[in-house]
């Protein structure tokens, strides 16, 4: 099965400190009717707990439009209900309900680029740190320039007000 890997860690997100699939983007790489997907699901559901399955909140769906520069709210917007995401877990996991080769094969496939995913994090721990720590400064730092400007506004406004002159004064006659 020629499937490039880019198409799957594309349809990789991260919600709720997990990465996960939706599926909606399972069952077209499966090959079956997203509905489908799910029935089988509800027909195995305690093989499908909390942290292997969940349905994704409106709120989440906001949250992958970001990751999703592409994903206008059209796409999203033909769920009769929200969609449901599958942690690495939960797709391993799906392979034990959906019985066609393709899922299969497309399953043993996708839980390669989730290790390789893992990988190339672990691999790069002290590049993610470092970054991590860098949008942790900026964010300091901006917290910080706002401070300076919001004072150097009040400096620029008191110094507009007209002032009494300083120094030695005579009364006039």
């Amino acid at each position: 099965m020629e499937v490039a890997r880019d198409i799957v860690i594309n349809k990789i997100y991260f919600l709720r400190g997990h990465k996960v699939m939706l599926d909606s983007d399972l069952a077209e790489l499966y090959g079956i009717e997203t509905k489908k997907l799910n029935q089988a699901v509800k027909r195995n559901s305690t093989r499908f707990p909390q942290d292997f399955m969940f349905q994704v909140s409106e709120n989440e769906i906001e949250i992958l439009r970001s990751q999703i520069v592409t994903l206008e709210k059209d796409n999203l917007s033909h769920y009769r209900y929200t969609p449901y995401a599958f942690t690495e877990n939960g797709v391993a996991m799906l392979s034990s309900v959906l019985n066609t080769e393709r899922a299969i094969q497309m399953n043993i496939f996708i839980m390669r680029q989730f290790t390789a995913m893992r990988q190339i994090m672990i691999e790069n721990k002290d590049l993610f740190i470092k970054i991590m720590n860098m949008e942790k400064a900026i964010t300091e730092h901006d917290e910080q320039l706002k401070t300076l400007f919001s004072y150097l506004k009040k400096l620029m406004q008191q110094e507009e007000a007209p002032r009494e002159p300083i120094g030695f004064k005579m009364k006039q006659k």
